[in-house]
């Protein structure tokens, strides 16, 4: 049993191209606001041309590979704009990313060139003595959003200083005219906007094909050392035409997008700045989420979209007590990243008044597949139907062939153009997880008779109780109901006479009290008896990714 999402037609187009369209449209319409300054469309084409002209006058080459490491910031996007706008490839790094972590990425994909923000130069210059670098480029912003040209002392001026400064580039900085920054040259369309839009004038480009590589994405490594997963302009565009139609009554111009999740993220990538740059919204651009800082970033702009993961509304819950009215201008959100407690949306949404969608997707697929379409056809606990063009079936999890019929528990497969090109020289991995153009998700779930897929929970999350299988997921669904409940996991303990056991971390609310007899009562009265915890663990907090998703990995490890 197979289903498929509707058919569209995905513009022949690649990232540039797919900017450049958006600038025609709307010259002038804000592009990103950061830290108290606006740039518009104009203004960003202007700097993302400036950065292409100064990496072209360096020798970078077409598919060459640049990393970028760096909080959300305007300049994430010109990079990442100007980098693939050469033919060439970006190399998502986290800001987070040890000496160690960053040895490995920088050394699998060969990047000569990193473009890292200011404070984590240290870190580039203590690999660098391991790693060749041709070039090091630096970020800088301060607190109010302004470049700092002065050397901090994070950065020291001798051998923690890097080759280049970005804004030493471009003076094309947010508020300033991009006319006045570089000569362009104006073409008449049919915008709606005030003034017609401006064409920067761009260095001799190779012709970039849609099948070349623009961003290799690296999978978080759970199982053996992390993978690049090869992304196209094709995959690339082709997701940001998909998450379009993912908003009930669609998106237009107007809308305000929070850009929280951090851009170096798959899922940020995708549905936070490639998607507003396609629908030319306005991207209000956060360093690092902080729910305080959000909160009052509702409060001055009145954003409508509001893409996150399932931690990020547990915090905005919890921020939102006593002003809720902040969050009114909310129409849609988004969930992803990590499967979203039904308690966590529906106490989300009485809270605002907005739809909260799950969806589903992994790196390996740019990363959206599944979305929930509106409040009145949506299923919860459910990831939705598959995204448009886009095929979704379960294969039995064993043999990895045999089609399994509705509400039957086995491998999801997804077949579409969003899907990777493959790994990076890793062709054995490659073959095993693309077959036939469907790629293995490696995640368990479930068709019903509509196409709705169920995800029950990943193949390496499994526990073995006493020969009994206990997904994570559905234990965690219970924990979140209690009241005193604030965030939860579960992962297996091992066990001498079970195999394995299950065992539940869990923050409790600051103003309840609750004892592990307890938790283990509720979870009785709602579960199975082999699928009751039979460890409570308290924590003050969970240990989570940079994106905000809850590492099970790590609890695991420390267990």
């Amino acid at each position: 049993m197979r289903f498929r999402g509707e058919s569209i037609e995905i513009p022949c187009a690649n990232l540039l191209e797919m900017l450049e369209a958006t600038v025609e449209r709307y010259p002038t319409h804000t592009a990103a606001y950061f830290m108290g300054n606006e740039m518009s469309y104009r203004e960003l084409y202007t700097a993302v041309a400036q950065v292409m002209s100064e990496l072209s006058a360096l020798g970078v080459k077409h598919g060459q590979r640049i990393a970028l490491m760096m909080p959300n910031c305007p300049e994430y996007v010109i990079a990442y704009y100007a980098i693939t706008g050469l033919g060439s490839v970006v190399v998502q790094i986290s800001p987070m990313s040890t000496p160690t972590e960053l040895k490995y990425v920088l050394g699998d994909s060969g990047a000569p060139i990193v473009i890292a923000y200011e404070p984590l130069l240290r870190t580039v210059f203590e690999v660098r003595a391991e790693i060749p670098m041709q070039t090091v480029i630096g970020v800088r912003f301060s607190a109010s959003g302004e470049r700092n040209r002065q050397t901090s002392p994070q950065t020291s001026s001798g051998t923690d200083s890097p080759d280049i400064w970005l804004d030493e580039w471009t003076e094309a900085q947010m508020g300033e005219s991009a006319d006045q920054s570089m000569g362009v040259r104006q073409t008449r369309t049919g915008s709606n906007d005030a003034q017609p839009a401006a064409r920067p004038l761009l260095p001799d480009r190779h012709a970039i094909h849609l099948d070349d590589v623009a961003v290799l994405q690296y999978t978080g490594g759970t199982t053996g050392k992390p993978k690049g997963a090869m992304l196209t302009h094709r995959n690339l565009v082709a997701n940001a035409v998909q998450s379009s139609r993912m908003i009930p009554g669609g998106i237009t111009v107007q809308d305000k997008m929070v850009c929280a999740l951090p851009f170096f993220h798959v899922y940020a990538m995708t549905v936070c700045m490639n998607l507003s740059v396609f629908t030319g919204m306005t991207m209000l651009i956060v360093p690092r989420f902080d729910a305080k800082e959000v909160m009052s970033l509702f409060e001055q702009h009145h954003p409508t979209l509001f893409p996150g993961v399932p931690t990020m509304y547990v915090a905005l819950s919890q921020a939102a007590k006593g002003h809720s009215d902040a969050l009114a201008s909310l129409r849609a959100c988004n969930s992803g990243g990590a499967p979203l407690p039904e308690q966590v949306m529906v106490h989300f949404e009485n809270l605002t008044g907005a739809v909260v969608l799950e969806g589903y997707g992994l790196s390996e697929a740019s990363p959206v597949t599944h979305t929930n379409p509106g409040a009145d056809r949506r299923r919860p606990g459910s990831i939705g139907l598959p995204v448009a063009n886009t095929e979704a079936r379960i294969v039995d999890a064993v043999d990895g062939e045999t089609e399994l019929g509705p509400n039957e528990e086995g491998e999801l497969l997804i077949k579409g153009p969003q899907v990777m090109k493959g790994y990076w020289q890793r062709p054995r991995e490659t073959e095993q997880t693309l077959v036939d153009g469907w790629l293995h998700t490696g995640d368990i779930a479930k068709i019903d008779e509509d196409g709705y897929a169920y995800i029950v929970d990943r193949k390496k999350d499994l526990i073995i109780a006493s020969g009994y299988n206990v997904y994570p997921r559905e234990v965690e669904e219970v924990l979140y109901k209690h009241p005193a409940v604030v965030e939860a996991a579960v992962v297996g303990a091992d066990d001498h006479y079970r195999g394995e056991t299950v065992k539940a971390f869990v923050v409790v609310q600051k103003t309840h009290q609750v004892t592990e007899e307890e938790i283990m009562n509720w979870c009785r009265k709602h579960l199975s008896a082999y699928k009751v915890p039979k460890q409570i663990e308290f924590r003050e907090d969970l240990p989570k990714s940079a994106v905000g998703k809850v590492l099970r990995r790590d609890l695991r490890t420390h267990k």
